[in-house]
């Protein structure tokens, strides 16, 4: 199985973040990341821009929201810290109800896509649980907007939250092909009480098969929050995917 790059959501070390940027990112490119995935990407850029280059990390993938936003600010964020692929990370719940709202979430998207394009930039969405807890004929509000996208827009799958959906994660990963270019990772016994997530491999989440489903996205491991450290998680989660061959 081809192996991918690691990264990891800044949000799991918010915190921290907050208090000293720098010294975050050197302790994680410590454990021996090369890649951060950040969060709300125009308010950060620019506190990140130098500390990434200190600490010789990258950042490929990014959230923002670009649904109702100031399009050209975002991808110009992107474009300074040499993020090719921004995320959206939620659209409200109360869009995925139809097909018909669900199709317009998808016109937004393709709409940013276009605007994205012209920084050198793409487009993704990413899922929370209630993007599949929706099933219309069949099939997950995520797919249904899979459907409406443009090739241009893809999907990074948070795999844990669409098991807290309702949903087998690793058959949502494969029916959703190679449209998923990355997937947050997280484990537990996929409820929605976040505190209850766990480093890779200590929960109960299929995290081997999941990888198997989407072998070329980028792995990102990220913890909304755990009842002890979520640094010590971090390293736990990377020593895991090592052992396991996945990193």
């Amino acid at each position: 199985m081809a192996t991918s790059p690691i990264s990891v959501q800044l949000y799991t070390v918010r915190e921290a973040l907050a208090h000293d940027v720098p010294g975050t990112l050197r302790r994680l490119a410590d454990l021996g990341l090369t890649q951060v995935e950040p969060f709300d990407l125009t308010a950060r850029a620019a506190a990140l821009a130098p500390a990434l280059a200190e600490a010789g990390l990258s950042a490929p993938t990014a959230h923002a929201r670009v649904v109702g936003e100031d399009l050209d600010a975002v991808f110009a964020a992107a474009t300074a810290l040499g993020t090719g692929t921004v995320i959206d990370p939620r659209v409200a719940t109360d869009r995925w109800h139809t097909a018909g709202s669900i199709a317009s979430i998808a016109d937004d998207l393709n709409a940013a896509a276009a605007v994205a394009a012209r920084h050198g930039v793409r487009v993704g969405y990413h899922n929370h649980a209630q993007e599949v807890e929706v099933v219309l004929d069949g099939r997950t509000a995520l797919e249904v907007l899979a459907d409406h996208l443009d090739e241009a827009v893809v999907l990074e799958v948070d795999a844990y939250w669409a098991a807290v959906g309702g949903q087998d994660p690793v058959a949502l990963l494969r029916r959703l092909g190679t449209r998923v270019v990355a997937l947050h990772l997280k484990d537990g016994p996929g409820t929605p009480e976040v505190l209850d997530q766990v480093a890779l491999g200590s929960g109960g989440q299929p995290l081997r098969e999941v990888v198997e489903a989407a072998p070329h996205a980028l792995r990102v491991v990220e913890l909304d929050d755990c009842r002890g450290d979520r640094f010590a998680a971090v390293a736990d989660s990377l020593t895991w995917l090592r052992a396991q061959g996945l990193a």
